[in-house]
């Protein structure tokens, strides 16, 4: 009995190791078109002529929603062809009064029972559908934001170009604040030039990263917007990918966005986030996989293996305390590794997963001693994915939303002299 059992146990590490080898060939194959940046029209070539309403979702955030509209105020683009609202949702603090004497034009919001932001995006879209002022697109933020002057003169090219949905560049504005501060910003930087901009570079789709993207607003009405799980970014994500849009991507277009400074806060947030993966994995990958495949849809493949992405983190963990198991049981079941690959392979993995990262971030600019070290952290920090991608997962009925408090008060001014 035992020995069938090993044999099972054989075959099942076999088979976990040819799915994270697939993947991460896959994930890294599609990366390296990301390393030559091409060079990008310029945005005055396309002068400005698309209106925008410029949307912030706010919950209680009287400490930062003025900076965020100071740095919109601040744009390279006609005043005349943008108007700031702030949806001040369920807000018990002051934020709706800063936000208006700031020179937001705000929509206070109170619903108990349809808490989070994908609900108050819904709701203030609507508003934003019946005005006599007419946008052409919807560009969304979060209270915690600031944002580079340049941002509509990008969003106005893409949208000239025909594209109708766009993401533009995730930074930090607090990226040493804390370990787990610069973890997040590493994780955004290498998501920013080794996921967004090859697949835009390949005709695939990119993220929504829920805030700095803009949609035309003809694609709102048309699809609706309907993404109010607890991760309302990849769900809408999906949702245009199922309907045959793609996401474009404004790598010039530069959003600053506050990371949390603590652990806990950064586990309450990540655990909410693959919550709300394995909400949307759920109800999507079949589809997706399925258009995949009966139309031959690239970028429909693509966001499914994203979706599975997840999956191949637990797995990579399993196959760890494997590792360390068959270490000190050379007779453990789990010594198969060696069958599927050479553990010279496995070496080269481990030292690829470690020079790949910090050899982009120097090419995206943004290495120095400060990264340096923040790179001998972070494998920490990836690490913690492992447990909280399972907790995520098997809690991901549970559609209470929380909320991140934000503390950091940096204006664009400050942020941009630093």
């Amino acid at each position: 009995m035992f020995g069938e059992l090993n044999i099972l146990i054989l075959r099942i590490t076999q088979i976990i190791q040819v799915i994270i080898f697939m993947g991460g060939c896959y994930f890294l194959g599609v990366s390296m078109f990301g390393w030559k940046k091409r060079k990008e029209e310029s945005a005055d070539l396309y002068p400005p002529s698309k209106r925008f309403a410029l949307v912030v979702a706010a919950h209680n955030e009287e400490l930062v929603i003025a900076h965020i509209i100071e740095s919109l105020k601040r744009q390279n683009y006609p005043k005349n062809l943008f108007d700031i609202f702030v949806v001040a949702d369920n807000c018990t603090d002051n934020t709706a009064k800063i936000a208006e004497k700031c020179g937001a034009i705000v929509y206070e919001r109170f619903n108990e029972h349809e808490r989070g932001k994908g609900y108050a995006l819904e709701w203030i879209f609507q508003k934003i559908y019946s005005m006599n002022n007419k946008y052409d697109a919807i560009c969304v933020f979060d209270a915690d934001n600031l944002v580079s002057a340049n941002f509509l003169l990008e969003m106005n090219k893409q949208l000239c170009k025909g594209h109708k949905v766009i993401q533009g560049y995730i930074d930090s504005k607090n990226p040493f604040d804390s370990w787990i501060t610069c973890s997040y910003s590493i994780a955004f930087w290498l998501s920013n030039r080794i996921f967004q901009l090859p697949r835009y570079y390949l005709g695939l789709s990119c993220g929504l990263c829920g805030t700095g993207f803009c949609i035309d607003i003809e694609v709102l009405k048309k699809i609706g917007w309907g993404a109010t799980c607890l991760t309302e970014d990849l769900e809408f994500t999906m949702k245009l990918a199922l309907n045959g849009m793609k996401i474009s991507w404004a790598h010039n277009a530069v959003i600053y966005d506050e990371k949390p400074i603590t652990l806990k806060q950064s586990w309450n947030q990540r655990k909410r986030w693959m919550q709300g993966h394995a909400d949307v994995a759920s109800r999507y990958l079949g589809p997706l996989f399925a258009k995949a495949f009966k139309q031959c849809d690239l970028a429909a493949f693509d966001c499914a293996i994203y979706l599975f992405q997840p999956i191949r983190f637990i797995f990579i963990g399993l196959i760890t305390i494997m590792m360390w198991i068959q270490t000190i049981y050379p007779e453990s079941p789990f010594y198969s590794m060696q069958y599927v690959f050479p553990t010279a392979i496995w070496y080269i993995f481990v030292v690829l997963q470690f020079l790949y990262g910090p050899l982009v971030i120097l090419a995206e600019g943004k290495f120095n001693f400060k990264v340096i070290l923040g790179f001998i952290i972070y494998p920490i920090y990836c690490l913690t994915w492992i447990p909280i991608t399972i907790q995520g997962f098997l809690s991901k009925d549970n559609k209470n939303w929380s909320h991140t408090i934000h503390t950091r008060e940096i204006s664009i001014k400050e942020l941009e002299k630093a």
